[in-house]
């Protein structure tokens, strides 16, 4: 079996392009090139030296030494948390930037619910001087207020999403609507392995730079390539698909994908899609859908406001159903609890979304000569007054 999208953009039963007619040419038209693009010499050239100058590539593979004792396995962190803007989303938007340029597009749209994509958005398009529009949630513009100002600082217009739960759902909603509106001159940066095929496909490759990095990063520590465990986020999942990307096919390797069960799966308050979700179609791919009885999208609920999407990406609605990838939902309490853990014993204060992984050492046992690599995604900053009124800091 594969764990990689096919032609048409299928992991197993899911992905596609379920799209308005009006959407057609925009993503044909990225379909037809996304491959031959990023193969290009000159592409490639750019995209590793852009990484490697401007990003602050590669990344450590930290050992956590104080961590590994609690929990007596070996634990490794995959430093994204040190990327330039804070988190692995500058992978994606260097790369989606520069195929923005070589189809002839002078306008970016983006959406975000933490505000780290749309930093990094804004953050790239400052770079290649291209106007930037970033839609965002209203509830998320208010909670995720440094970001918001960063990326007004970079140059980008922030529009708020006024709909439904103005949150993540509603944001990308209103980026769809504009893409239509505008199809010639504008690309929409898609910040996760979310939307209608080839999108999915084209970020777990930008992303997938964490997991070829993880392979020769253990290769100097440990004298092998892959770990027993990667351990990742998941909420519409491009820093568990870069982590998980070159370990797919290897079934000697555990993929475990750690879920926002918010105020708790059963509560009515929760993101934990492979346990709530049923088959759907969310802006613009079939994939695993938190959904009423009739099929209406349910609002999800997290304290991170990049958890917080009602589905997951049909890569990892694929992992989980065909049982690769071992998916388990944290609470908000739990995730928070090892947030601040980490910050005490090792000196890193995490981006909450990524507090959720870390958590999963409360709950599962690992082996002492375990290798458990897990994706620190991003860094704490953007989070700090959530941190601050929670543990009354």
């Amino acid at each position: 079996m594969s764990y990689n999208a096919d032609d048409k953009g299928y992991y197993g039963e899911f992905g596609g392009a379920f799209i308005p007619e009006m959407l057609y040419p925009n993503t044909e038209e990225l379909r037809r090139n996304y491959i031959h693009i990023m193969e290009e010499p000159s592409f490639k050239k750019e995209f590793d030296q852009l990484l490697k100058d401007y990003v602050g590539r590669p990344t450590p593979l930290y050992f956590a030494e104080r961590l590994s004792n609690k929990y007596n396995t070996k634990i490794y962190l995959k430093r994204e948390d040190l990327c330039h803007t804070g988190a692995h989303k500058v992978n994606n938007t260097i790369g989606q930037i520069l195929m923005a340029k070589r189809l002839g597009k002078n306008r970016i749209i983006a959406e975000t619910g933490a505000g780290q994509h749309g930093v990094a958005t804004a953050t790239v398009c400052a770079l290649m001087g291209i106007e930037c529009i970033i839609y965002m949630g209203e509830i998320d513009i208010d909670r995720q207020a440094p970001n918001v100002a960063r990326m007004k600082m970079l140059g980008a217009e922030v529009r708020p999403a006024l709909s439904g739960s103005r949150t993540l759902k509603d944001a990308t909603n209103e980026a769809i609507r504009d893409w239509i509106n505008n199809p010639v001159d504008t690309h929409y940066i898609i910040g996760s392995v979310v939307g209608p095929h080839p999108y999915p496909d084209m970020v777990a490759r930008f992303q997938s730079v964490i997991s070829e990095e993880i392979k020769w990063q253990l290769k100097e520590k440990e004298g092998v390539e892959n770990p027993d465990y990667v351990i990742a986020c998941v909420g519409g999942g491009s820093n568990a698909a870069g982590a998980y990307y070159h370990y797919l096919d290897n079934p000697d390797v555990g993929i475990i994908a750690v879920e926002a069960a918010g105020k708790g799966i059963d509560s009515g308050e929760s993101a934990a899609t492979s346990a709530l979700g049923k088959v759907g179609i969310i802006h613009g791919s079939k994939t695993l859908l938190m959904q009423t009885q009739d099929g209406q999208i349910t609002e999800p609920y997290s304290i991170s406001a990049g958890l917080d999407y009602p589905g997951v990406g049909p890569m990892h609605a694929h992992l989980f159903r065909s049982g690769r990838g071992e998916f388990i939902s944290i609470t908000d309490d739990d995730a928070m609890k090892s947030g601040l853990l980490l910050s005490k014993l090792e000196g890193i204060i995490p981006a909450i979304e990524t507090s959720h992984a870390f958590a999963i050492l409360e709950i599962k046992d690992f082996k002492p000569n375990d290798i458990v690599v897990i994706n620190l995604s991003g860094r704490g900053d953007k989070d700090l007054d959530t941190y601050i009124d929670y543990f009354k800091l």
